[in-house]
């Protein structure tokens, strides 16, 4: 992949750029993103350069964004909006190159290797999108380039989100002066702890780890510790595809609960509602599951309290009353009774649904019938058409879900 361009195109401040596109009178004024307080989920998800002028910063509560910058005007999240968006640029982005692949809903990896016969040199490719992404959409686009989607991803948050043209371009010549000096904390793929572990081996900076032993990072974190050897190193050999997302490793959904949840029945509905919610989607999607999990979070932030833990079945399943059952019984084997935040619930080792093996014990056909049934009256009438008597209780959650997305209102 020596010859190989790579471009990791990013939106500056996604969701505050869309809103300031959408409303023109937004463009010389401090634009924060932010959920609801009074729905618990009050956390900046955006904010403009402008506001992060004043210190705002992702992922604060929005009290404390307030404080920095009172005059910030503040928008809730339209998640079917930036959905849309995302997927317009995409298609921007598709025309110069059919190798496509969105990373998440505000940046793309493209291998642009074959385009430079058509478009000109890289840089000038680059410039090119910017300016096709500013013209129809109003957003301001990142580009980082390297010979591979990591150089690419690096090149881009270190680098090209500093520049003023917003492009860098990270590759052997340059990485050693560029991406070594940094603190190891700095490379892709290094988390919070992962971070600590380097530090208490004296691997401070990026180089240090390019430059350490690889065997006895192996001995001790194994295929990990090679991989991240090798992103020090600028190694990645993973092409850019666009099937990264066709082969599904798990469903989940998990929520943040609008009080806290403390006693069984209430956290019981909540949990049978994850359990129909990750049921439906995995017949939507073809699948069915051999593992069902469950995460708590406790609502003590000084005292973290939780869980997270899996149970196998004895056979897949795409049934919702399956997947709750296992999921109330790791919940009575490892909930603390202290108050609860938030819950998840997620179905794994995926299968495809109709290739599951009939139960000489249990009501397959039945419980297929029924499944059927339900989803017909879903595609008719919306996933609040029927729900189960619990829904209506103070506990439920089903009508305030069905209106988000993502977690956020349409």
């Amino acid at each position: 992949m020596k010859d190989s361009v790579i471009f990791l195109v990013d939106m500056q401040s996604f969701y505050a750029s869309v809103e300031k596109a959408d409303d023109p009178t937004l463009q010389n004024q401090p634009v924060i993103v932010s959920g609801d307080p009074e729905r618990r989920s009050g956390i900046i998800l955006a904010a403009c350069p402008i506001a992060k002028e004043f210190g705002v910063e992702t992922a604060e509560p929005l009290w404390k964004a307030q404080q920095k910058c009172p005059q910030a005007v503040v928008r809730r999240p339209r998640m079917q909006r930036y959905i849309d968006m995302s997927l317009q640029i995409t298609k921007i982005c598709e025309q110069f190159t059919d190798l496509v692949e969105p990373f998440s809903i505000d940046e793309q990896f493209l291998d642009v290797t074959g385009s430079q016969r058509l478009f000109g040199n890289p840089f000038e490719i680059a410039t090119k999108i910017q300016k096709r992404i500013m013209s129809v959409t109003g957003v301001y686009a990142r580009v980082g380039m390297g010979p591979n989607k990591v150089m690419a991803k690096m090149a881009c948050d270190h680098f090209a989100k500093k520049n003023r043209n917003g492009i860098f371009q990270l590759d052997a010549s340059n990485m050693q002066e560029k991406l070594w000096p940094l603190p190891i904390g700095k490379l892709f793929g290094v988390g919070h702890r992962m971070e600590r572990h380097f530090i208490r081996m004296g691997i401070r900076q990026i180089g240090h780890l390019a430059n350490f032993p690889l065997q006895q990072l192996q001995s001790r974190w194994g295929i990990n510790g090679q991989v991240l050897w090798q992103t020090a190193n600028g190694r990645d050999f993973a092409p850019v595809t666009t099937q990264t997302h066709d082969g599904q490793k798990a469903i989940g959904h998990n929520m943040t609960l609008p009080r806290d949840y403390d006693t069984l029945s209430d956290v019981r509905v909540v949990l049978l509602e994850l359990s129909q919610e990750v049921a439906r989607r995995a017949r939507a999607k073809g699948y069915a599951g051999h593992t069902v999990s469950v995460g708590v979070r406790g609502a003590d932030f000084d005292r973290p309290t939780g869980f997270h833990r899996q149970i196998k079945l004895t056979s897949p399943t795409d049934f919702d009353l399956d997947i709750y059952h296992a999921a109330d019984h790791l919940l009575h084997l490892y909930w603390d009774r202290l108050p609860i935040r938030s819950l998840g619930v997620t179905l794994s080792q995926l299968q495809q649904g109709h290739n599951i093996q009939l139960s000489l014990f249990e009501a397959t056909n039945k419980k297929h019938q029924l499944n059927q049934a339900l989803d017909t009256i879903y595609h008719k009438y919306g996933h609040t058409a029927i729900v189960r008597a619990a829904s209506l209780t103070a506990a439920g959650q089903t009508f305030e879900r069905s209106a988000k997305i993502g977690g956020h209102y349409k």
